[in-house]
């Protein structure tokens, strides 16, 4: 919970004063009723801009003075307005340009305005706080500490770690990035640059979303950088961010990025985003993140010997295969999650099929063989286990990875490889910039198809056992191999 700081304790009290005359009960964390995660994001409003100011003071062990300035409309008539926010002390906040009663509730920050704000209205909430780059106790995500700065990793429900928001997939909106830091460091947000304004001993950079993005695909890297541009298929601007003295050795994984963006067009359609590329940090995550046009990878994927070249392009492609299929395509739940995962997974396998003969149904048949046993420690692929207590990033199995692209293979089976390569480009251009879910997935499926799929994509997606795999009836799950007695 964000400590409130000693100014703020006379309008912490006037909060919960007003709270209870208007509510007639103290201020409590809401949620939308994620299944995964029912306290994520909030009712009654949808939120149409972002506007995040942060200050970098040199050091990522020290808090960022920031600024959050919210605008959006509201979707019931609100008493209260909860925003996700829980690792920073909250110094003040304003409704409308005026100051407003505020307190916190678990990991809400609940404001109080001093009129209920009726259906339909538009309004503009300004968060003025730090944002503490260090851990949160017993939490994963938010800030990540780079050996010489930060970058971000917010999913699956980390981004209120580092600014207030509606932070829930289904509510994307336009990001305003600035980043104050130090001259000698770069900082780089998602979209397009729009400013650079050097004072003094400190630079400003500005960044502006085209696209409509989810809370916890937010990227903002501050560090000792450089930006390396190129130009990917019809124009697109390509820009990828690796330490400064890193910068050679890099290169040549850097430069694969324009042709991986064209094969995947080849098979989905035009890239849906205004600008991508890569984020090399100097940072020990265990993950790579398809954070939105700027995608994050820890650096040592790229220098450690013992990852095979064609196992480090493969990844390339999962992350930027994301760009569709999670990015430009958000889930609506965190149970459509599979929808990100499994396709990314899918082209990451293709493409390691196509570019580096690692045959696709060898991959699918294993996986087969494993299914059961991740089905029955995760969950089915649409229906995955809830995050292990204080481990929210625990929701991402390897049901939702493989588990789900075997989804994707057994459809293929059943429908043709045509039909299914039409559903997969009118999927990302229906839904583009937007969210969808498996409901949608499978009426979309059964339209391309010319017939009911719900039959067959229920047990696939649902069940507690994996259905037989067309095409391969001598595909069998495979027992576990127990380890011998001891003696």
């Amino acid at each position: 919970m964000p400590h409130t700081p000693r100014k703020a304790t006379a309008l912490l009290a006037s909060a919960v004063t007003v709270c209870l005359l208007a509510a007639g009960a103290p201020a409590e964390p809401l949620g939308i009723g994620d299944r995964l995660f029912p306290h994520l994001g909030n009712p009654g409003y949808d939120v149409a801009s972002y506007d995040l100011s942060f200050t970098y003071p040199g050091t990522n062990s020290e808090p960022l003075q920031s600024v959050t300035t919210i605008d959006a409309w509201t979707t019931a008539t609100l008493d209260r307005v909860n925003l996700d926010f829980a690792h920073g002390d909250i110094e003040s906040v304003e409704l409308d340009g005026e100051p407003v009663a505020f307190t916190t509730a678990g990991e809400d920050l609940v404001v109080t305005p001093d009129e209920p704000l009726p259906t339909g209205s538009w309004m503009r909430i300004t968060v003025r706080y730090t944002s503490d780059p260090r851990p949160a106790k017993g939490r994963d995500g938010g800030w990540v500490r780079t050996a010489d700065g930060l970058a971000m990793a917010n999913q699956a429900d980390a981004a209120h770690l580092v600014f207030p928001g509606n932070d829930h997939p289904s509510d994307k909106a336009m990001f305003t990035i600035r980043v104050t830091a130090p001259n000698g460091y770069t900082a780089v947000a998602n979209g397009l640059p729009t400013d650079v304004d050097r004072a003094g001993a400190a630079t400003t950079w500005t960044y502006r979303t085209q696209h409509p993005m989810a809370t916890e695909l937010a990227q903002i890297s501050i560090g000792r950088s450089t930006v390396l541009r190129r130009t990917g298929p019809h124009g697109l601007p390509v820009r990828d961010v690796v330490p400064t003295k890193d910068r050679e050795r890099l290169e040549p994984w850097l430069k694969k990025t324009p042709d991986q963006i064209s094969w995947m067009e080849e098979r989905v359609g035009r890239y849906p985003f205004e600008t991508y590329g890569v984020l090399m940090a100097d940072v020990d995550t265990g993950f790579e993140l398809e954070t939105q046009t700027l995608s994050l990878f820890e650096k040592d994927l790229f220098t450690e010997p013992a990852y095979p070249a064609w196992y480090v392009k493969s990844i390339m492609v999962h992350e930027l295969a994301h760009q569709w299929f999670g990015d430009s395509v958000s889930p609506r739940t965190w149970s459509d999650l599979w929808l990100n995962e499994g396709h990314a997974t899918w082209y990451e396998a293709l493409y390691a099929e196509e570019k580096a003969d690692r045959p696709l149904a060898a991959r699918m048949k294993a996986a087969y063989g494993a299914s059961d046993r991740w089905r029955a420690a995760g969950g089915p692929p649409a229906a995955p286990k809830a995050p292990v207590p204080g481990q929210k990033i625990s929701i991402f199995r390897p049901n939702v990875y493989d588990g789900a692209a075997l989804v994707l293979y057994a459809l293929r089976q059943e429908i043709g490889r045509p039909a299914f390569e039409r559903l997969e480009r009118v999927w990302v251009a229906r839904h583009q910039d937007g969210v969808a879910t498996t409901d949608d997935f499978v009426s979309l499926a059964s339209e391309i198809a010319g017939r009911d799929l719900s039959g067959f994509l229920q047990p696939w997606l649902y069940g507690e056992k994996t259905p037989p795999m067309p095409g391969h009836p001598d595909w069998k799950p495979v027992a576990p191999v127990k380890a011998p007695a001891a003696k």
